[in-house]
């Protein structure tokens, strides 16, 4: 390189860095009162910051660096270090911080709902419009024995209500005679084996009681209720009842049992808030009757109760389930009907690889009414119901979309009913000596048993699929329970995932099905519409397509 080519380096490289070739000096202000001056002498270039006459300066050194460096930061734009420092992918597993995925779930909504409409469009340009409120058979004969089922169905509360009184004027006076006793008011040995006696009287009578009222009501359903609606909502309320009557008998038999034992220390262990309405001034009429209408299946003596009903919550709450109640009907008429009596020939033909793909489908359709029947139930009409009743404990359910493995789904997303089982069924087997897995096995069993009564009796068909589906969730537990215990978020991540595919695909899609095909199999349709052409035109294309 020549002398004349090195002095036009020089000099461009001064000219754009703002140093001037001839070494003098060149000032920036930096816009806060301090004047940023470079010069070149003799090649080098050396700086100073002289400060304003009219301005303030603090004669800090870390100051004037500071600006030094945001000066030449500014004009040497091009030498910024950019890897500074080791990091890792976000995505990756050496990531400190796990990322937010609130883009993806925003992704997630706008395909569903695309994919969904699509879905929309594609079934009415196949089937047509599939809705039709006159073509179900509702029955008069139906609306009746429902409607008389309905208030039958309590007495069997007040007859609760009758032994526990009964039981309860016997503990009185066996009380008042211990008491005139003077000394200890500890039962006697005989006292002792009276109690007992007296329980195992009262719990005969608690057990016809509950359990003729459960047989009687299935009973009609499944003889005498055609309609599975109606037959549902009557069996629902029978196994309500029934619940209901034995965690009343169960909790009354504890707290007579602590009445008649005080010097033992027994009614201090009491819950505390059981000592505003101790026993037994809590075997009233007005006691049970709240408890029959109280959103809970678990008998207390008091519940935490709130000051006022809020009427427009109320409103809101309803008004909830009347919408997702109409969205459920909608769905199930104009998506899943097609879907099911499409799929009645496949299994006929026994063509699986077609079964899996009509299961596949009904699938999503079964998750979206399952959704929202979730949310009509346990967010709206509990939370109506308990506002109504003035209901403090609004608990229902807890974040069990996040469940890590099949056991804590069961534990929080059908809180009334875990609460009751924990409560009457798996507790008390664990205090007398059972193990836990005998203890669960009697739980997930009774639930079996209800589950095959509440699907089976109003379609009429006990084939003891509802039946296995809760029982074999014990395997599931047993096999999901390690991916819940492990620390790392893999485990709990394929524990979800897990979770989600036992219970959208192999579950309630498959149980929907083998009930509507037995059912189709013994009556031939479930309304009008599916009948034949002849009674609803909504019925010609979907037997044409």
């Amino acid at each position: 390189m020549n002398m004349a080519t090195a002095t036009e380096t020089a000099t461009a490289t001064a000219t754009a860095t703002g140093i001037q070739p001839d070494g003098k000096d060149t000032s920036y202000n930096n816009g806060n009162g301090v004047t940023s001056r470079v010069s070149v002498s003799g090649g080098e270039a050396s700086s100073s910051v002289s400060p304003r006459k009219d301005a303030h300066t603090n004669g800090s050194a870390e100051t004037t660096e500071h600006q030094l460096r945001k000066t030449f930061r500014s004009k040497y734009r091009h030498i910024a270090a950019v890897h500074s420092e080791s990091q890792p992918s976000c995505l990756s597993h050496d990531a400190t911080e796990a990322p937010s995925f609130l883009g993806f779930r925003n992704l997630m909504v706008i395909v569903l709902v695309v994919g969904n409409l699509r879905l929309v469009i594609e079934n009415i340009q196949k089937y047509g419009v599939l809705i039709c409120v006159g073509c179900h058979d509702f029955r008069k004969s139906d609306l009746q024995l429902g409607l008389l089922l309905y208030f039958l169905i309590p007495c069997h509360l007040i007859i609760a209500y009758a032994i526990e009184l009964v039981a309860a004027q016997q503990a009185r006076n066996s009380r008042a005679q211990s008491k005139r006793r003077g000394g200890t008011s500890s039962p006697t040995e005989d006292e002792r084996q009276k109690f007992l006696a007296t329980w195992k009287m009262v719990w005969v009578a608690h057990a016809v009681n509950v359990t003729f009222a459960l047989a009687f009501n299935s009973y009609m359903v499944y003889y005498h209720i055609h309609h599975p609606l109606i037959g549902t909502l009557t069996e629902v309320h029978a196994i309500i009842v029934w619940l209901k009557t034995a965690s009343y008998a169960f909790t009354n038999r504890d707290l007579r049992h602590a009445y008649l034992h005080p010097v033992k220390g027994e009614l201090d262990a009491l819950p505390a808030i059981y000592k505003q309405c101790p026993y037994p001034r809590n075997i009233t009429i007005g006691n049970l009757v709240y408890f029959w209408w109280a959103p809970t299946l678990v008998y207390q003596p008091v519940y935490p109760r709130t000051d006022k009903i809020r009427w427009i919550f109320v409103v809101k709450r309803l008004g909830e389930v009347l919408c997702l109640s109409v969205f459920i009907w909608f769905v199930s008429a104009q998506y899943a009907a097609p879907v099911l009596m499409n799929s009645l020939d496949k299994i006929v033909s026994l063509d699986y690889a077609s079964i899996v793909e009509r299961l596949l489908k009904l699938s999503t359709i079964s998750l979206v009414v399952w959704l929202a029947g979730f949310f009509a139930l346990f967010q709206s009409f509990l939370n109506a119901l308990a506002e109504i009743t003035k209901f403090a404990d609004r608990s229902f359910y807890e974040p069990w979309w996040n469940s890590e493995s099949l056991g804590m789904y069961w534990r929080t997303w059908n809180k009334p009913v875990y609460q009751y089982f924990k409560r009457h069924v798996y507790s008390p087997m664990r205090s007398r000596g059972w193990s836990h897995r005998i203890a669960s096995l009697a739980v997930f069993t009774v639930s079996a048993v209800l589950h095959e009564l509440l699907v089976g009796v109003p379609t009429h068909n006990l084939i003891g699929v509802a039946f296995l589906g809760m029982f074999l969730q014990l395997p599931l537990i047993q096999m999901t329970a390690p991916l819940e215990k492990m620390r790392s978020a893999h485990g709990k991540l394929l524990g979800n995932i897990t979770f989600w595919v036992s219970f959208t695909i192999l579950g309630q899609p498959f149980a929907a099905l083998m009930y509507f095909y037995a059912w189709q199999a013994k009556y031939g349709s479930v309304s009008k519409s599916m009948a034949g052409p002849d009674t609803c035109p909504a019925a010609v294309s979907l037997a044409t397509s």
